[in-house]
């Protein structure tokens, strides 16, 4: 098995985010730097979505309520009240 290189990195956190974080880490299962890491990665992710999603619609035109409406329902988000 390849073993993954990784690098340590020093944060800081304002105390009340930090107290959230740690005691979501614990109440996940994970370590903290595990839980950092997905959070990050999950963020990167969220990134990259909003910068395809933005270049699509200025190639192709804003989504339209219907295609919101789709893509919602597919995703399993509630429905907004109209």
């Amino acid at each position: 098995m390849a073993s993954m290189a990784v690098q340590k990195l020093s944060v800081s956190f304002e105390t009340e985010l930090a107290d959230a974080v740690r005691a979501a880490a614990q109440a996940s299962g994970a370590g903290l730097s595990g839980w950092l890491a997905e959070a990050a990665a999950a963020r990167l992710r969220a990134e990259a979505t909003d910068e395809f999603l933005a270049d699509y619609q200025a190639r192709h035109g804003a989504f339209s309520e219907a295609e919101l409406a789709a893509a919602a329902a597919e995703l399993g988000y509630p429905s907004e009240p109209q």
